[in-house]
């Protein structure tokens, strides 16, 4: 059955002209691609930070926006995804930035539920990841235009022809170059924007990183170019503006709002060049709000009066001194006003949203009003899970966010007996966030859980997080199982007892799971009860 929209009425034109300038996308890359440092000189150029911080910082150094918890400064990667709301060019943008590392892909999966296009970010010199490509699959499977940007042109590399080559048949993706790189590694003199006919030249030893000489530019024969370039540089990349300015088409934005093409520049994050460029492309052709569908095949228009939104990300302790917990809402239509009335799908009850804060990661400010498309952090008290839908009128349910099988497993233990209930209950508040998974054997029941994690580094972080969060050492014992499925009858209702023996358990949802020592295992629990679908996730209904 084909999608239907919903004939509801619209918001005025005030609140029209919001939503549509709101623009919500998320930065995806490999780890160690630069994607928190091309965060903060966003952040930069919006305005909202006059400082950059670095990554894996020295002494004295400031830290990143966006990196907030103790360990992501620590390691120097991002563990959580954040969310960040800042103004450009009359745009409001809503920036997430994802983590990068596998560990963490179900946390970026959410995220990507909740934007509208990404900025997939490529080192110059590694080219196409596989986080790369994994991240990209997501976003092309949910049709997310796709921008691109290649990093660390101050550093030696791929040659731009190459690398984009590259890219084309490693992610069956069209290139569309929109500026060029001037050199690279140590000849990296800047770039030339392919759009407005201008070249931007910089030094990498300038003491202000905005000092950039900017000139018209007629063609690659232009005599600019020898006043800048040495002699091998000058001859290559005469040669490849050649090739690209004859073989090219003029800029197909239907094409890229399709998925079809992917707008490529160039620059260098850390020393903030070609971010700007970036970012004024993108405020011109990244898409606003969109329809959302729902279980029920019904299409919400972001300009309808009905308030919707849904829950794709939960992070407690934000602010370990109030043991606070955020659920982060993507407002999919209308507008919303703090203290309003929802309905809460799941519940079926009616909630007050009286504590709504915007963020600049762990920043956060009280927001009165926001509009489809922004994010908005909701104090919570334990009424939200992640994959909940709101709405001002009616019951809205918009399609699942699904949970994936952990691969590690393992139980916690504390030295303290006395201290095993406030053990359980930190369980659950992580849990809760997506962070880790838990799962009950029904003999022992809620008393001690046993944790399933996609990664080791999800084990590290949630060991390091009890001790600084919950005043909590633990102990991590790591458990034999390997295989989590989800055993589901044809209706998709979930089985309880299967042929052969095997011992059920629980998820936090009392849906019944099978965990297996290995993939042998598996295929004999498959022989055994050939009508038996076992998933490899469940998605829990808005």
């Amino acid at each position: 059955m084909g999608l239907y929209f919903q004939a509801m009425a619209t918001v005025n034109a005030t609140d029209k002209l919001e939503i549509e300038r709101r623009r919500t996308f998320a930065i995806i890359s490999h780890p160690d691609a630069g994607k928190t440092t091309l965060t903060e000189k966003l952040l930069f150029h919006g305005g909202v930070i006059h400082e950059t911080g670095e990554v894996k910082g020295k002494s004295g150094s400031k830290a990143v926006t966006s990196d907030w918890m103790e360990l992501e400064r620590q390691k120097g990667i991002s563990i959580t995804s954040s969310v960040m709301t800042f103004d450009f060019e009359n745009l409001r943008v809503n920036l997430l930035d994802t983590p990068g590392h596998k560990d963490f892909s179900e946390d970026t999966y959410r995220v990507l539920m909740a934007v509208e296009s990404a900025c997939m970010l490529i080192d110059v010199a590694k080219g196409v990841e596989d986080r790369t490509k994994k991240l990209y699959d997501i976003c092309h499977y949910r049709n997310i235009p796709i921008f691109t940007f290649v990093n660390k042109l101050d550093r030696e590399g791929k040659d731009p022809l190459t690398l984009i080559d590259e890219i084309e048949k490693t992610l069956g993706m069209q290139c569309y170059p929109v500026t060029w790189p001037l050199g690279i590694g140590s000849r990296f003199k800047g770039i030339y924007n392919r759009m407005n006919k201008k070249v931007y030249f910089y030094d990498q030893r300038r003491e202000d990183d905005l000092a950039v000489e900017e000139f018209d530019f007629s063609g690659p024969q232009d005599p600019i170019l020898e006043k800048y370039l040495d002699h091998e540089t000058l001859a290559q990349v005469r040669d490849e503006l050649e090739l690209i300015e004859s073989a090219l088409p003029p800029f197909d934005v239907e094409e890229f709002l399709a998925g079809k093409i992917s707008p490529v520049t160039f620059g260098s994050a850390k020393q903030n060049f070609g971010v700007d460029t970036f970012l004024q492309f993108f405020t011109k052709y990244a898409p606003g709000p969109r329809p959302h569908s729902t279980q029920k095949d019904l299409s919400i228009e972001p300009t309808s009066d009905n308030f919707t939104g849904f829950v794709f990300k939960i992070q407690a302790n934000m602010d370990k001194r109030h043991r606070d917990r955020i659920a982060f809402i993507r407002i999919c239509s209308g507008k919303f006003e703090r203290g309003m009335k929802v309905n809460h799908a799941r519940l079926d009850r009616e909630l007050r949203l009286s504590y709504s804060s915007q963020f600049i990661a762990a920043d956060k400010e009280t927001v009165d009003v926001a509009y489809a498309g922004d994010i908005v952090g909701i104090g919570d008290t334990g009424n939200f899970a992640i994959g909940d839908s709101v709405s001002s009128q009616n019951k809205i349910q918009f399609d699942d966010i699904p949970k994936f099988a952990p691969e590690l497993f393992a139980k916690l233990t504390v030295r303290d007996a006395l201290r095993r209930q406030k053990l359980n209950q930190a369980l659950i508040h992580l849990s809760e966030e997506g962070a880790i998974q838990l799962f009950i054997d029904p003999i022992i029941g809620n008393q001690e859980y046993i944790i399933g994690a996609v990664g080791e580094l999800q084990f590290e972080v949630l060991v390091h997080r009890m001790q600084d969060e919950y005043n909590l050492e633990v102990k991590l014992n790591r458990l034999s199982y390997g295989v989590a499925r989800w055993p589901r009858n044809v209706n998709g209702q979930g089985v309880k007892e299967l042929k052969g023996n095997f011992n059920m358990f629980e998820d936090m949802i009392k849906q019944p799971v099978l965990l297996l020592n290995q993939e042998w295992d598996l295929n004999w629990a498959k022989k055994e009860n050939p009508d038996i679908e076992f998933a490899t996730s469940i998605a829990r209904a808005r």
